[in-house]
Parts: C-alpha cells; sequence; structure tokens
C-alpha cells in the first residue's frame, strides 16, 4: 500500500491520504461503513437501555443519557452520509460535523453523571 501525505501547509487537517490501489480503497471504505455501523447499532442499544432506565426509575439523567447517545449516533450517521454524498471531498466539514455532534452527546453523557441522583 503506497500512502501519499501532504502537509505543505504544516496542519494534519490539511493532511490527505490516498490509497493508489482501489481493491485497498474498496476494504477501507467498508471497514468505515462497518466500524460506523457498530458504533451506530451500540449507540442506539445505549439509548434504548436509558430510555428504558428512564421509565422504571424517573431518573433524569437518564433522558441525558438517551440524548447523548442518540447525538453520537447521529453524528456517525450524518458523517457517513455526508462522506457518501460529496465522495469523500469536503473533510473539514466532514469533520466539523461529526466532532460539533459528538461533542454535544458527550457533553449530555458527561451532565447525566453530574445530575445523577
Amino acid at each position: 500500500m503506497s500512502i501519499t501525505v501532504d502537509i505543505r501547509r504544516g496542519s494534519f487537517i490539511d493532511a490527505f491520504v490516498r490509497a493508489e490501489d482501489d481493491t485497498e480503497m474498496s476494504v477501507i471504505v467498508s471497514l468505515y461503513v462497518a466500524f460506523s455501523a457498530i458504533l451506530v447499532v451500540s449507540g442506539l442499544a445505549m439509548v434504548g437501555m436509558a430510555v428504558q432506565a428512564y421509565v422504571r426509575t424517573q431518573r433524569r439523567s437518564m433522558i441525558f443519557v438517551s440524548v447523548g447517545f442518540s447525538l453520537i449516533a447521529a453524528a456517525t450517521i450524518a458523517t457517513v452520509l455526508s462522506a457518501f454524498l460529496t465522495g469523500f471531498s469536503g473533510v473539514r466539514s466532514l469533520l466539523l460535523v461529526n466532532s460539533g455532534f459528538s461533542s454535544l452527546g458527550f457533553i449530555a453523557v458527561v451532565y447525566s453523571l453530574v445530575i445523577y441522583e
């Protein structure tokens, strides 16, 4: 596998990695989709468990766990869809969307730990 990295501007954000072999790229894309699917399924499982816990206990913190993991799953879904719709161009926008949603999700999960009764 030959990898080309362009960091002329001195920033890792400006760097890009290009696989020169189509089969290698298809393996990378397949792994990206598989790992993203695992993240979404496990995140939504956590949402389901948090909702069930809220129904049983009426603890407000479970709402924030649910919202947090929903946002984390949404970040993954939005990033994957955007990546395929744009042909993996606009990496900065993809990273911004992913980081924004994920950060808000983790903030909600942390907040749920802070307010846990």
